[in-house]
């Protein structure tokens, strides 16, 4: 059952929301709990969205909404200020829960809220949402509960997902773009070989004469288009990638993937910079936290994004836990710059490493700051002039056979 609910907090200030519960008695005893004054509990009117059918669908849907970064980000941040301030842990989650807009987000802390009041550690209950908190963050938080330090660890968290996003927001303007401008122009292409061309068609046949060779290869190429054969095409377009996608899940087809797009030419680099800087930033953040070398070095894996940077870590947690440096075996491996392997191993003889792994990841977010406006300013023109060429290449073929038939009357 559904209840509206006016309680008073410790401050005094009365506040009203609504809960669902058994019946009015179980809820009382759950505001009592959480430091609340009960001041009126009363059972909302019958609506038919309380039905069990519209409650089941409407939690159904809830599964499906995506979970952002920022919306993770805005969850640590209350997180870290309330327990930082002394409020306990059960009803730091309950505010929380309440306070929540993303309907699969407060669902999820509503069951990670449930397992912590039956008796497990916060880290424990994060780790039964694995859909949703990834190892970085419950190792985060579990080596916070062991130090005492929980509400830093989850500021650091915080920090640490703001700077994913505004770096995935800075990859995703730099591919975005180029996309759409390409989509326009294959739409563009489309429409006048389809509506345009076959307009011009008729007027052709009407003239007479031989047309030139380029007109009729247009021709030919706008009967094709809407004809069955598009169909096939766009068949066979939509099962290769169908089984592209298989071959990525596996393990070597990903790898292989991985790396061709870290080849890219213009692409190529900017994926390398981005790479070196969420590994750093994770790497450091991990060390700063006081999560240990290994168990931080075996998150960085799984969390770095792409099989090949995945497996060059891989690489130096093996040399690392054998006894090694982590500055060695990075020098011997082609995707860490120069600089980068020699700030580590400074970092590693000062004591410092995890400073030493902020600047660098620092750096490298300008870097990538500096690619992503490189590279719009690069392909502004070669789109715009591929366009214009896409477009010219239809209008000159559709007034070849004119400019013919104009002569020929001269």
């Amino acid at each position: 059952m559904e209840f509206l609910y006016k309680v008073k907090d410790m401050s005094g200030q009365v506040r009203e929301s609504s809960a669902r519960a058994d019946n009015a008695e179980l809820l009382k005893a759950r505001l009592s709990a959480r430091g609340y004054e009960v001041i009126e509990i009363k059972e909302r009117g019958f609506s038919l969205l309380q039905m069990p059918i519209f409650v089941e669908l409407d939690s159904f849907l809830a599964r499906f909404e995506p979970i952002s970064l920022r919306d993770m980000v805005v969850f640590s941040r209350q997180f870290a200020a309330m327990v930082s301030a002394g409020v306990p842990l059960l009803r730091t989650l309950s505010i929380i829960v309440e306070q929540c807009k993303n309907r699969k987000l407060k669902s999820c802390l509503e069951d990670v809220r449930r397992a912590v009041e039956s008796g497990l550690s916060l880290s424990d209950a994060l780790s039964r949402q694995s859909g949703v908190f990834d190892k970085l963050y419950i190792s985060m938080v579990r080596a916070g509960e062991a130090g005492g330090f929980l509400s830093e660890v989850l500021t650091r968290l915080a920090d640490f997902l703001e700077s994913r996003q505004k770096l995935n927001q800075k990859v995703r303007a730099a591919m975005v773009y180029p996309g759409v401008v390409m989509a326009i122009a294959i739409l563009v292409f489309w429409v006048m070989l389809t509506f345009i061309l076959p307009i011009f068609e008729g007027l052709f046949k009407n003239i007479g004469g031989e047309l030139p060779a380029y007109t009729r290869f247009l021709i030919t190429l706008s009967q094709y288009m809407r004809s069955v054969w598009m169909g096939l095409f766009a068949v066979s377009v939509l099962v290769s990638l169908y089984f592209l996608r298989r071959y990525y899940r596996t393990e070597k087809g990903r790898e292989h993937i991985d790396g061709m797009f870290l080849s890219l030419p213009l692409f190529g680099d900017l994926s390398r910079k981005v790479a070196i800087a969420r590994f750093c930033r994770t790497f450091g953040t991990l060390i700063k936290a006081g999560v240990p070398m290994l168990s931080a070095l075996d998150v960085v894996k799984d969390t770095a994004g792409n099989a090949s940077i995945a497996r060059s870590v891989e690489k130096i947690f093996n040399e690392v836990r054998q006894g090694g440096s982590i500055s060695k075996p990075m020098a011997r491996l082609t995707l860490f710059p120069t600089m980068v392997t020699q700030m580590v191993a400074v970092g590693e003889e000062t004591g410092n490493l995890d400073e030493m792994l902020t600047k660098v990841a620092e750096f490298y977010d300008m870097e990538v700051d500096n690619s992503v406006e490189s590279l719009t300013s690069l392909l502004e023109p070669i789109m715009v002039v591929g366009i214009g060429g896409i477009v010219g290449s239809v209008v000159v073929g559709m007034y070849l056979p004119i400019f013919s038939v104009i002569e020929q009357l001269h």
